[in-house]
């Protein structure tokens, strides 16, 4: 089995190798460092489109708007990813994201995952039917862990989530009252003891 290691140094060699700058070439490591931790196919999607990026004529996006659409050929998932990181900031003020035609997009979730802990918040794509709830670039959910080659996605919809606790007040109320068994009272020589070294002198 290959080490995440392995798998960073060489996926950074590779796209260097297929045209990217070295600093495209880093950030494309790390995501697939964290596309095979995450058990999604990573260096079977990215070797695909490196063979394919010489030959295919994929479309750059350098602004990000709420609403994004390639005509003709398919966005490229590493220029779209790379801007999205850049312009995360601003984009988790919109409501929605939408991008229709983009060319292997499992190559395009990594960048999001890490956006994620950028802005500080969850953020939920779908790209077709396949949902991925990113928690900070620590976690993710899915609903699709198939191991395949995804060359091409219709449509893709981005929503960053407002951090809120997964339990209401009173509950918070309960459980904190449970954990007040725990204290212990205070007496006079706890307070004497932390009251720090006033009483000795090791000088």
């Amino acid at each position: 089995m290959k080490t995440l290691s392995e798998i960073d140094t060489t996926s950074k060699r590779a796209t260097r190798g297929a045209g990217f700058s070295w600093g495209i070439a880093e950030e494309v490591g790390k995501n697939m460092r964290l596309l095979e931790l995450y058990g999604l196919p990573g260096i079977k999607n990215l070797n695909k489109f490196l063979k394919d990026y010489k030959e295919k004529q994929f479309q750059k996006i350098t602004l990000i708007s709420e609403t994004n659409y390639a005509s003709k050929n398919p966005f490229c998932p590493i220029t779209l990813g790379t801007n999205f990181i850049d312009q995360v900031n601003l984009l988790d003020k919109k409501l929605n994201i939408q991008i229709s035609n983009l060319a292997f997009p499992i190559l395009f979730i990594p960048f999001v995952s890490r956006a994620s802990e950028i802005v500080g918040k969850k953020i939920f794509l779908k790209v077709d039917d396949k949902e991925f709830l990113f928690n900070l670039n620590q976690s993710i959910y899915s609903n699709y862990l198939k191991n395949e080659i995804l060359e091409n996605c219709n449509n893709i919809n981005i929503s960053f989530l407002e951090n809120n606790n997964s339990f209401n007040e009173d509950e918070w109320k309960e459980l904190y009252k449970l954990s007040e068994d725990t204290f212990v009272e205070e007496t006079e020589s706890l307070k004497i003891g932390a009251a720090g070294a006033g009483l000795t002198d090791n000088d």
